[in-house]
C-alpha cells in the first residue's frame, strides 16, 4: 500500500482563509496609522513653517514673505525644504496667504480626505495651530492639543 506525503486541498484552504482573516484585520490599523503619520507631518510642517517664516522676519526689515512657501525654500541659507517649499507634503497642500508685513496665515489641507488626513490646520503669525474635521481651518477652529 502507497501512502501519499502531502497536504489535502481542505488543509490548504483553511490556512489560505486564515491567512485572509488576518489581513482583513491588520489592513485597516495600517491605513490609520498611515493616515496618523500624514496628520503628524503636516503638524510639523506647520511648525517648519512658522519658524521660517520667524526667522525670515527677523532678517527682512520686519517683514513676512511676500509669496511665502516659495520665498521660504528659495532664501540662503533656506528655511524650509524645498519639498515644503513646493507646497504639497505627505499627502497634504500648504497654503501660504501674506495679509500685511506683519501678518500671515497657512492652511494645510488633506489631498484627498480621508485618505491623506481627516484634519484640516490653519497657523498664523501668533504660532499656534488650529484644525477642523469639516473643512478648511481658520482661527476660530479648536487648538491641536
Amino acid at each position: 500500500m502507497k501512502i501519499a506525503k502531502g497536504f489535502t486541498l481542505v488543509e490548504i484552504m483553511l490556512v489560505v482563509a486564515l491567512i485572509a482573516l488576518l489581513a482583513g484585520l491588520a489592513v485597516p490599523q495600517v491605513l490609520r496609522s498611515r493616515l496618523l503619520a500624514h496628520e503628524a507631518a503636516a503638524i510639523a510642517g506647520m511648525k517648519a513653517i512658522h519658524k521660517g517664516c520667524q526667522m525670515y522676519y527677523s532678517a527682512n526689515d520686519n517683514t513676512y514673505p511676500l509669496t511665502g512657501l516659495t520665498d521660504l525654500a528659495s532664501a540662503s541659507p533656506a528655511y524650509i525644504d524645498s519639498v515644503l517649499g513646493s507646497g504639497t507634503k505627505q499627502g497634504y497642500q500648504f497654503t501660504f496667504t501674506f495679509v500685511d508685513a506683519d501678518h500671515y496665515f497657512v492652511n494645510a489641507d488633506p489631498v484627498t480626505p480621508g485618505v491623506s488626513g481627516n484634519r484640516y490646520f490653519y497657523i498664523d503669525q501668533e504660532g499656534a495651530i488650529h484644525s477642523s474635521t469639516t473643512g478648511q481651518a481658520t482661527a476660530a477652529d479648536p487648538l491641536v492639543q
